[in-house]
């Protein structure tokens, strides 16, 4: 097995004040998403589903939903996709 090469250079340590540049990791506290947003994100989905079902069910029994008829399903979809898109700033 070949041995590695030795260098004649002595090894000398790098300062991060003859650089400028601290090499030093530092941990970035990003923190997490708010509690506000995660309820609103939730609560979006679950009502957009909730909507859809009730729709589903009772559609025929209430007067306002059946008064809206086909745009009961654009309601209930745009609340799920408007919490789906919220995913997307979750951390």
């Amino acid at each position: 097995m070949p041995k590695a090469k030795v260098t004649k250079d002595p090894v000398r340590p790098v300062s991060s004040t003859s650089t400028g540049v601290s090499r030093t990791p530092v941990k970035v506290n990003t923190g997490g998403t708010p509690v506000w947003y995660k309820v609103i994100m939730f609560g979006l989905m679950i009502l957009g589903l909730a909507w859809l079902i009730l729709y589903y069910l009772a559609g025929d029994q209430i007067q306002f939903l059946a008064e809206l008829g086909p745009w009961n399903y654009a309601i209930g979809f745009t609340g799920m996709i408007l919490g789906l898109l919220m995913t997307m700033g979750w951390r």
